[in-house]
């Protein structure tokens, strides 16, 4: 294949997949909510979660996007630094957005900042945004789509905590961003933590941990044990599906973490809502690819 049917190739690849991840939850929170759902107990909530069901049941029938806000595009690259493609990357990604708004089709969710203008095509300056990783030697690339929405986006933030508030400070940041604005984000909710050194590199990381599998945990044993704790006493709280009331709180918390400079704690929180829409795709060298997010998949 020469080089233009190739980026041709995997800019049609990745428009259709961009496009299914607004139609099409990822299996992991389907199977995470179903879970909420068995275990709940207050007859409100479990109407809500029966309502969620049916609303992916309608959005896979009627092959639309589950949620009218599809968010901005947001692509996270981990791509190897002999991936055939690497160069045309950005590209590509670019171009599969404009696509995806088409064969959505996506709401226009891209407004440029300052002159307050909506674009109509869901790009604009570094938007779609493109976070890069090279591993190096590899020839594949690892794509994770995300569709930030503004619920979601809405409790994202971030500080530096002073080495004294230690672990027991990360808790108390957490909590009180979920406390105050997780009912904006339509609860339940996976919770991304990140605890770096200053705050762009927690936030980056908060939002990298969203990305991973839900029932995932961090390979530290502390750091594993903290996501339960975490998730545990978020639960506690009741907010419920929808900040509605109920036994759950959130799917889960989702730890990533950096070592960091001994005077400072950065902390960051992300948040994905319960319509958590993301996916997984590898592309290989010959550019065949596998989705790695979403099982029965047909683009």
């Amino acid at each position: 294949m020469d080089n233009e049917l190739a980026v041709q190739s995997l800019t049609d690849v990745m428009a259709k997949f961009t496009a299914y991840i607004g139609k099409r939850l990822p299996t992991d929170v389907k199977e995470k909510t179903a879970k909420l759902r068995s275990a709940e107990t207050n007859s409100l909530a479990i109407e809500i979660y029966d309502s969620m069901a049916e609303n992916q049941d309608y959005a896979d029938k009627l092959d639309r996007p589950s949620c009218q806000d599809t968010g901005v595009i947001q692509y996270f690259i981990s791509a190897g630094a002999k991936f055939p493609l690497l160069g045309e990357l950005e590209d590509i990604l670019q171009n599969a957005t404009l696509e995806a708004t088409k064969k959505g089709p996506l709401r226009h969710n891209a407004v440029e900042t300052f002159d307050e203008k909506n674009t109509g095509t869901n790009t604009g300056s570094k938007i779609p945004w493109l976070d890069w990783e090279i591993i190096p030697d590899a020839d594949y690339a690892l794509i994770d789509v995300y569709m930030a929405g503004g619920g979601c986006t809405l409790p994202g933030s971030a500080k530096v905590l002073m080495p004294g508030q230690g672990y027991e400070g990360v808790t108390e940041f957490v909590f009180d961003v979920i406390t105050s604005r997780g009912i904006n984000a339509c609860p339940p909710l996976l919770v991304g933590v990140g605890v770096s050194t200053s705050v762009e590199t927690a936030a980056r990381l908060s939002k990298r941990a969203i990305l991973r599998p839900v029932d995932s945990s961090h390979p530290n044993e502390n750091a594993a044990m903290m996501e339960k704790l975490l998730e545990e006493g978020l639960n506690e709280i009741g907010i419920g599906p929808q900040g509605l009331s109920g036994n759950s709180s959130v799917m889960g918390v989702n730890i990533e973490s950096s070592a960091r400079h001994p005077s400072t704690i950065g902390v960051a929180v992300s948040t994905g809502c319960w319509a958590h829409r993301r996916g997984k795709i590898r592309i290989n060298a010959d550019l065949s690819y596998d989705i790695l997010s979403h099982e029965g998949v047909v683009l």
